[in-house]
């Protein structure tokens, strides 16, 4: 384990052995990773050059695995010598808000835009292919911007894509491509857990889109509905918009993948167990408990890992797709 402190004037501090209390969270929507640890400051063999401040860049890699690369954002001192550091890599600086019009342009094609408008590094970007016909977003955060055209990339394909910082390259992967090597559950890795059926998040039985029709002066209406399903559930209604420029055929479309993605339980899974630092948010995990008669490959939501210098642990928050 390592980590360094590169103040960004020719000193860079390796303060791994003066580090503890080390955790490192990912989470796969609208959030930078972070990495937070405290460190002796102050100590009696300290080198009197030795500094931090926010900006400064830290890297943490564990032997053979790049880890995080971020920038410090907030630190904190005492009288006891000691100082907590939060740390959050390049997708922090998606934070801001901005006003863009996209016109044919695919997610990724908007990410690429986006960075380089941002001065942002970029890595591999997979192609998300669907070109959304036409996007406006007033005053939103950049995040939101990405994330909003990354759902609409998944309804149109029905391919999920994860969007996160690979040590310090903005990068771009189709979930499919992001497995966990090893199974979690029974017998390994996992110390406890918890099971949820849900109806109460993100499950619609009814699906209404509408299209306001600048010709006609109307607003056009398209639904489609699972009677069984409101029967059993009640009714639960998703209302959405949908660009003028598309056709019928687009729309219902759009509505048939949409009952297909909300139309059920979802299914989420929070897992205690060993640390292992190759896993992060965005992968998929095989999740095997005997009880529930579970192994199923689950996304990994949030991945918190905690106490790494010692005694490392990881909680999961996951979810059947």
């Amino acid at each position: 384990m390592e980590i360094l402190i590169d103040n960004k004037d020719g000193n860079v501090w390796d303060v791994s052995d003066i580090s503890k209390d080390i955790g490192y969270r990912t989470s796969r929507i609208g959030k930078a990773s972070s990495l937070e640890f405290s460190l002796i400051d102050e100590g009696i063999y300290q080198d009197k050059k030795f500094k931090y401040q926010n900006g400064d860049v830290v890297r943490f890699t564990d032997g053979a695995n790049k880890v995080f690369l971020g920038y410090i954002f907030r630190f904190e001192t005492g009288r006891n010598g000691e100082a907590k550091i939060l740390a959050y890599d390049q997708m922090r600086y998606l934070n801001v808000n901005h006003t863009y019009s996209f016109q044919n342009m695919s997610a990724t094609q908007i990410i690429q835009k986006i960075a380089k408008d941002f001065e942002l590094s970029v890595g591999a970007l997979e192609d998300t292919l669907y070109k959304i016909p036409a996007q406006l977003f007033d005053d939103k955060s950049l995040f939101d911007m990405i994330c909003e055209s990354l759902d609409k990339s998944l309804i149109a394909n029905t391919t999920n894509f994860v969007f996160f910082d690979d040590f310090g390259k903005l990068t771009l992967k189709n979930i499919s491509n992001m497995k966990y090597g090893f199974v979690v559950g029974d017998g390994s890795l996992m110390t406890d857990y918890t099971y949820s059926k849900s109806i109460d998040d993100d499950t619609y039985n009814q699906v209404i889109l509408y299209r306001d029709n600048k010709k006609s002066g109307k607003r056009d209406i398209y639904k489609i509905k699972d009677s069984s399903r409101i029967k059993k559930w009640g009714l639960l209604q998703l209302t959405q918009s949908v660009d003028e420029g598309l056709n019928d055929a687009q729309i219902n479309d759009i509505l048939t993948r949409l009952m297909t993605l909300k139309n059920r339980e979802t299914r989420s899974m929070k897992i205690e167990a060993i640390g292992d630092l190759r896993l992060r948010a965005g992968m998929y995990v095989n999740v095997y408990i005997e009880r529930f008669g579970i192994n199923k490959f689950f996304l990994v939501d949030e991945c918190s890992h905690k106490n790494i210098e010692s005694n490392h642990t990881m909680s999961l928050e996951l979810r059947l797709v």
